[in-house]
């Protein structure tokens, strides 16, 4: 069971955004306005929402919300396609529950827990408020020994893999997260790895350093961070100048390296013949004057960021997030020592897999950099990707972040979005008691399969709890249906079922859309047995022999307007097979 987040006072109340879910009651409002959850949808809500910013797995969700009880993924669906509705929660672009494909859920915005007090405390409630602006409570930062230096450190996710994140620059552990673009980014490659992010020595929540680091030094730091949370190899993955580095460490241990990633990076950064790409030390010696006369301001944002150079909540976001790495002269050692920076000779002694990445406008390190170092590194693989910004969580970071999922795991989550007309029918299943339930449910659903075969429908989940079909007509609906619902008793099934026609987004395996979310509603009002379906459905199939018996009108949770449903009467109905 999930833990309950109660004050000495009694039951708490849960506020984000305009909802407050009040737990003692079991009630959502937005407002002075009800809003009715299902009991399951609200448990899945409660569970979600107290635990802000954190990736709650099915198995958590379904040991909190059906303790004891087998069921699928089907059930789970259908109360998040409730919650979403409920909440006006767009799956595509969300604001309040963000999907972590197949693994399970994160609730994203800010949490407000309230508690009420008791008559003899004063009246003021007791808040706890998210620290985050996007909703993300930040990782606690610990810290590994390199050395004598204290390297400042977190751990966020729990893939299969290791992933370390070297941010270029200047970093700070605890602002990363205080940048919603950044926070997103760095959350998807949590989604399937387990992410450890670290400052350099010199900056962020790690030691300032009187003399400049070098990158042996440097790594050291990588290795102690590893030790430090238990990863004997993992895959690097280096954001500009963090790419050098990396590519050093992997050509160093290739044994502690499983793969190789770099963002934006460069073989080195003052001019040679060999390397005209690079700034002369002219270029090099105006950028150390910036640093000195504006530091403390958005210091390179225009060629780092330039899509947003010129938003105000972004400028002030860089300006303290640089601030709060380095002090000046510590920035400014830094930018020095980078320049120093020269690996044109260690890139041929990388082994391990490596994937380069660069944007072809660049303006701050120019894509042929990007070019030259995965020709000299053996069997690199060099992605070019449109866009001008440099930093990658800016701009376009999903066909980024697509790239680098693809690489380290072999597949990647993105699939092109199919959105097409259909019929959509959503049954609720009672798992059967008894020690053979489990095998009467598998043989009932081996005949919902071959009903859907008969009828041309397209499976998406037969799980216990329930099962999602779509269809080409709604007559076959209608029809394997009523099969289905007909059969079930033989195998001591309680179903009800719900059809709706409208639009649908397939994307590989998974549909979703409003025309879902309403075929699942429709099949909450459905009773035991009951093929209900939408006034849709019923206008579709006009002419057909299909008789139906009026329901009366309903207000579907989530989905605007009173819909009148009907049930499909079966009797002697052609559909039926027995």
């Amino acid at each position: 069971m999930h833990e309950q987040l109660t004050g000495p006072g009694g039951a708490p109340a849960i506020v984000f955004g305009n909802f407050r879910l009040e737990v003692a009651d079991a009630t959502l409002w937005n407002g002075s306005q009800s809003l009715p959850l299902t009991p399951k949808a609200f448990s899945v809500l409660q569970c979600l929402a107290q635990r802000p910013g954190r990736l709650v797995t099915k198995d958590e969700l379904y040991n909190a919300v059906w303790p004891g009880v087998f069921v699928g993924d089907a059930a789970l669906k259908v109360c998040i396609l409730e919650i979403r509705r409920v909440l006006a929660d767009d799956a595509k672009a969300p604001r309040f529950i963000e999907t972590v494909h197949r693994r399970g859920y994160r609730f994203i915005a800010s949490v407000v827990q309230e508690h009420e007090t008791p008559p003899a405390a004063a009246s003021a409630p007791a808040v706890e408020i998210t620290p985050t602006s996007d909703g993300f409570e930040p990782p606690e930062t610990h810290y590994a020994r390199s050395g004598d230096v204290n390297i400042a450190y977190q751990v966020v996710g729990d893939g299969p893999f290791d992933l370390v994140f070297v941010m270029g620059w200047v970093s700070h552990l605890e602002f990363f997260w205080k940048e919603p673009s950044f926070a997103r980014f760095l959350r998807r490659l949590a989604s399937f790895s387990r992410l450890i992010l670290f400052d350099k020595r010199g900056t962020g929540l790690s030691d300032r350093m009187s003399a400049l680091p070098t990158l042996e030094e440097r790594m050291d730091d990588v290795r102690a961070v590893m030790e430090a949370v238990g990863s004997e190899r993992a895959a690097l993955l280096g954001v500009s100048e963090g790419g050098p580095m990396c590519s050093l460490f992997a050509a160093t241990y290739p044994g502690k390296t499983s793969a190789l990633v770099m963002i934006g990076t460069y073989a080195k950064r003052l001019w040679d013949p060999d390397y005209p790409w690079a700034p002369t030390v002219e270029n090099r010696g105006m950028f150390f004057d910036e640093i000195r006369d504006h530091w403390g301001g958005p210091v390179g944002i225009e060629v780092r960021a330039p899509s947003m150079a010129a938003d105000p909540a972004f400028r002030a976001w860089w300006s303290t997030y640089l601030r709060m790495g380095a002090s000046p002269g510590a920035a400014l050692r830094l930018t020095q020592m980078n320049s120093e920076i020269d690996v044109c000779r260690v890139l041929p002694l990388v082994r391990v897999p490596t994937l380069v990445l660069h944007r072809t406008d660049d303006r701050c390190l120019l894509v042929e950099e990007g070019r030259y170092v995965a020709a000299r590194i053996p069997d690199a693989k060099f992605v070019e990707l449109p866009g001008e910004d440099h930093l990658p969580f800016v701009g376009d970071q999903d066909a980024m972040l697509d790239e680098i999922e693809e690489f380290l795991t072999g597949s990647r989550r993105s699939f092109e979005l199919d959105r097409v007309l259909a019929t959509v029918l959503c049954g609720y299943v009672v798992p059967p008691a008894g020690a053979d339930g489990p095998e009467r449910l598998e043989r009932f659903y081996a005949h919902a399969r071959k009903e859907n075969e008969w009828f041309r429908g397209r499976c998406f989940d037969l799980q216990p709890g329930g099962f999602i079909s779509t269809f080409d007509g709604p007559a076959r609906a209608i029809r394997c249906a009523c099969g289905i619902s007909a059969a079930a008793p033989r195998f001591g099934i309680d179903v009800r079922i719900g059809l709706h026609t409208g639009e649908c987004d397939i994307r590989h395996d998974v549909v979703a859309g409003i025309a879902v979310g309403t075929a699942a509603q429709v099949a909450m009002h459905a009773a035991g047995g009951e093929v209900l379906v939408s006034r849709t459905v019923k206008d579709l199939v006009a002419g057909s022999g299909v008789r139906f018996e009026d329901r009366g009108e309903h207000a579907l949770r989530g989905v605007p307007g009173e819909w009148r449903l009907y049930s499909v009467e079966r009797t002697g109905h052609p559909a039926v097979r027995t």
